[in-house]
């Protein structure tokens, strides 16, 4: 099974037919093109909830937990965004699919701390939400290694990441970072801080580029400085990215799924590569 997304993602692996989806949504026009594709790409039945009362019927009735729901913003019976509320309280993880979206229903739904969110305004639509879905899903075959001396940073991060599905480490120093490399070689992706105390961003970027290269782990600083070079010493250190905090959240996210998608496709094309003729 393999399926590229709409901003680059490239999945090929088992099917994901033991997940299961609940899909609130009381057009009839989504809601088919919704379970069509996520069948059709995936294997993965999709249980459909036309009002509040079924969402709540499907979320507490169920033999075995949902792997992930996806809903709208309002619904019958809900029309004041309580389903969102309601699957948040059920712990249920959450993408929100809906057509209208401003500002305001932005931070909103991002402080319901919901996984993610896609807009019915394209033709992509549907496919940006298998992309979600998808991303989600698969989320925990990558590991994250956080590397901040700030625990509050150390925790805003590990908390964001988890809500996505990675597997998380955190060191809190540089030192602490190499020891956790040398000991978990799944890790494919370090976000580090720049300013520490005892060895700073560039420099354990620099160390990590000695003994990992590019095509084996991503690297992507992050610093709250104002100081636009920081960005380019980064880069010339070895790093793949920067990110300026405060984050806006889908642009860390991107950035994040950008970088592991790269170290994927380089990973899948290396094995091709070793397959004798």
């Amino acid at each position: 099974m393999s399926f590229f997304g709409v901003s680059g993602m490239y999945y090929s692996g088992e099917s994901l037919a033991e997940h299961r989806i609940v899909l609130a949504e009381d057009s009839n026009l989504f809601s088919a093109m919704v379970s069509k594709r996520l069948k059709e790409l995936f294997d993965i039945d999709v249980i459909v909830c036309r009002d509040y009362d079924d969402l709540q019927f499907a979320v507490e009735n169920a033999t075995f937990p949902a792997s992930l729901a996806i809903s709208n913003i309002n619904l019958p019976g809900a029309e004041n965004g309580e389903a969102l509320n309601y699957l948040i309280d059920m712990s249920v993880p959450t993408v929100v699919f809906t057509g209208s979206f401003q500002e305001s229903t932005r931070e909103k739904i991002l402080a319901k701390e919901i996984v993610d969110y896609v807009i019915k305004d394209s033709v992509f639509a549907v496919d940006m939400l298998a992309e979600s879905v998808c991303r989600f899903l698969t989320n925990h075959k990558h590991h994250v290694l956080i590397v901040d001396d700030s625990p509050t940073a150390r925790a805003l991060l590990t908390t964001q990441l988890k809500r996505y599905n990675f597997r998380t480490s955190s060191a809190e120093n540089g030192a602490m970072a190499l020891e956790l490399l040398k000991n978990n070689p799944d890790i494919g992706l370090v976000i580090t801080d720049y300013n520490m105390p005892d060895i700073d961003g560039f420099e354990l970027t620099r160390r990590i580029r000695g003994s990992y290269g590019p095509h084996q782990l991503r690297i992507i600083g992050v610093s709250s400085s104002t100081n636009r070079l920081l960005s380019a010493r980064f880069l010339k250190a070895g790093g793949n990215d920067f990110v300026v905090r405060p984050f806006v959240n889908e642009e860390f996210y991107c950035r994040v799924n950008q970088n592991l998608d790269t170290l994927t496709k380089i990973r899948t094309l290396s094995e091709k590569v070793r397959v004798p003729a």
